[in-house]
């Protein structure tokens, strides 16, 4: 028997890389899963590769921007599964240069992205927790660049930082309520974009399933304990004072 038996969880940005990770983990310990992303084929593809391990999946191509199609993933999901109990906001978008030169449209996009989904994503989970009256858990992604910045990253690193203070606050108000509030702040991480670089990175990396453990592990905390954030990265990562 899995941990996570008999829950239900929704992972966004659920079909590459980090997330698609996070849902093999909770996959592994029994938990049911709607995946979300934009890219339709790609979630199918992910879907697949789960259901051939016995996993329950329904994909929702959606687009985190959108607040129609976000209200959208979590009505399928209760019409699905009748109920909600692990939400992971991990949907992300990355723009980079100097802050004299960003467009007003490359900010925009990346804090839509990264912080304005969340609060959407969990405003709708925090919504059906609180109905359902038995808790649950809501797991953002974060960075380490909430804590150590890099020059050229302003929109990443302001709303990396955005969603440590958002799942801080979500934290203190799902605490009447059973619902915890963890934010996983990950370093280098192997996925897609580096893997299909021609020259292999040149700074230590973990791979996905490597990160995924303390994802899982805060999933699966009794219910009375939170891991209100986790900072996970290769031990020879730069890290402090780095940039």
């Amino acid at each position: 028997m899995g941990q996570l038996d008999g829950k239900f969880a929704i992972v966004t940005g659920g079909n590459r890389g980090i997330g698609k990770g996070i849902a093999r983990g909770l996959a592994a310990e029994g938990a049911s899963l709607t995946i979300a992303a934009r890219n339709a084929e790609l979630l199918e593809q992910t879907a697949n590769e789960l259901r051939a391990n016995g996993t329950k999946v329904l994909t929702v191509p959606t687009d985190v921007t959108d607040e129609a199609q976000i209200k959208a993933l979590f009505e399928k999901t209760i019409a699905e599964y009748g109920r909600l109990d692990i939400l992971v906001n991990n949907a992300g978008a990355f723009n980079a240069g100097p802050i004299d030169e960003l467009s007003t449209e490359d900010w925009d996009w990346v804090v839509n992205v990264n912080l304005r989904a969340p609060f959407l994503c969990t405003r709708e989970a925090f919504r059906i927790m609180k109905a359902q009256g038995e808790g649950g858990r809501i797991i953002n992604v974060g960075s380490i660049s909430s804590h150590r910045v890099r020059p050229r990253t302003a929109p990443y690193s302001a709303t990396k930082f955005g969603i440590w203070g958002l799942t801080q606050v979500t934290a203190l108000e799902g605490r009447a309520h059973g619902i915890t509030a963890s934010c996983l702040k990950p370093g280098n991480t192997y996925v897609e974009r580096h893997q299909n670089q021609s020259q292999p990175p040149i700074e230590p990396m973990m791979d996905v399933d490597e990160l995924a453990q303390a994802a899982v592990l805060m999933a699966t905390l009794p219910p009375h304990i939170n891991m209100l954030d986790a900072t996970v990265l290769p031990v020879g990562q730069l890290y402090v004072g780095r940039g």
